[in-house]
């Protein structure tokens, strides 16, 4: 749909410049030896072609609709304290350069590539390595951002900034981008009617994916390993998140997947693979949850307070430490139709229903939850006794978490 949009205004809009173009050839014998030469010399729809080579010059302002290309993947390079390339036209695209070192400012977000309040902009197969910020999305609207290589050396969150960072916009495709070493990978705030897919977010400092006050998107087919947390979805309506992986994203406060102050989302066939804790929930209302696996994490799903309406439903939950924690009332959220790997029911009339209800809250996780020090006792004999009592006569645990209908085969 994003797409679409793009590609039918995007021929309305730069098709009769682009009728008129010329390419215009940037290397130390050619015409023009220096990248800002040829971007003085341009018109609308013209081709700016960088040779191999090194170019280090002040910041790039593309102030026209042209394509700039590079050939051989050129190194641009700035001053200390400068942008590399600021986009200040609308219909421009970049592609095929590395763009480097770009050194962390304390009172500046300064960015390899800065889209500064325009739109029609096309930001592909681009390598960006060591450039704080790596592309800065500055009230951008109807562009896409693919197939780029962004990697960083982020240590913290003070000295770092974003691989993608997004700031008020809309209708913006961000595809099948590899990023690493950053603060947040991709970061989005104000951000509308977006599609983020077949990315691979890994090793950054906080987030691989950081949604804030942004609405109508949709996240699917993106990897989010081995970061301080997997996604952030805060303050948010009407955000789908599919088949994406969520994997080994571990530690003290760790989680694949924070919920925050979010409503009417769909969250569908991801999976949710060692993470310390799979998906953590505070203050969101109406949430679908279908067709996920939850694997290995130490919690599979922890609510906090204030969260209603959220249906889970033909999901896997499989070895996890524990399955469900819950800080609060049931309130009207159901778990209906789930398969449990602890589940010891059975299954007489042989419909793949079990005949006798799963509890996923263990005593124990009710106890951490308050305790978290006895955390240390997880593996011992006296902790299984203790949740093997509490499932034959429930006495602490929360009576309303209850799968009616648990599953006896996992769903494929």
């Amino acid at each position: 749909m994003i797409n679409a949009r793009f590609a039918l205004l995007c021929f309305l809009f730069l098709a009769p410049a682009f009728a008129r173009a010329r390419t215009l050839e940037v290397c130390a014998s050619c015409a023009y030896n220096t990248i800002q030469q040829a971007l003085d010399a341009s018109r609308d729809g013209d081709r700016v072609l960088v040779k191999a080579g090194t170019y280090k010059e002040p910041t790039l302002r593309i102030t026209k609709k042209i394509a700039l290309t590079g050939e051989n993947y050129p190194i641009l390079e700035a001053p200390k304290g400068q942008e590399i390339l600021v986009i200040d036209a609308d219909g421009v695209t970049v592609e095929g350069l590395q763009l480097q070192n770009l050194a962390p400012h304390y009172l500046k977000d300064l960015a390899a590539i800065r889209v500064h309040r325009k739109g029609f902009f096309r930001i592909l197969n681009n390598r960006l390595i060591n450039t704080f910020f790596a592309i800065y999305l500055e009230y951008a609207h109807d562009g896409e951002v693919i197939g780029n290589t962004i990697t960083g050396t982020a240590v913290n969150e003070l000295s770092s900034g974003n691989g993608v960072h997004g700031w008020y916009g809309e209708y913006v495709c961000i595809e099948n981008n590899t990023i690493k070493g950053h603060r947040d990978g991709i970061y989005l705030e104000f951000m509308h009617f977006c599609s983020i897919s077949g990315n691979h977010s890994e090793a950054n400092v906080r987030y691989g994916l950081h949604f804030m006050f942004s609405n109508d998107d949709h996240y699917a087919n993106n990897i989010f390993r081995k970061n301080g947390a997997g996604v952030a979805v805060m303050f948010g309506k009407r955000i789908g998140m599919t088949d994406n992986l969520f994997d080994y994203n571990w530690g003290r406060s760790a989680y694949g997947l924070l919920l925050k102050e979010i409503y009417d989302a769909k969250i569908e066939r991801n999976r949710f693979v060692q993470n310390t804790i799979g998906i953590h929930i505070e203050g969101a209302s109406r949430v679908a949850y279908r067709q996920n696996t939850f694997q290995r994490n130490g919690w599979a799903v922890k609510i906090a307070g204030g969260c209603l309406d959220h249906d889970f439903s033909q999901n896997n939950f499989l070895s996890n430490a524990m399955d469900f924690v819950l800080n609060g009332r049931v309130n009207s959220n159901t778990f209906d139709g789930n398969y449990w790997s602890e589940y010891t029911g059975y299954d007489l009339d042989r419909n793949g229903l079990g005949d006798v209800p799963h509890r996923p809250v263990k005593l124990f996780s009710y106890i951490v939850t308050r305790t978290p020090e006895s955390i240390i006792l997880l593996r011992s004999l006296f902790i299984d006794l203790m949740n093997f009592s509490e499932k034959v006569s429930p006495v602490f645990t929360p009576a309303g978490i209850l799968d009616q209908q648990p599953l006896m085969h996992p769903i494929s």
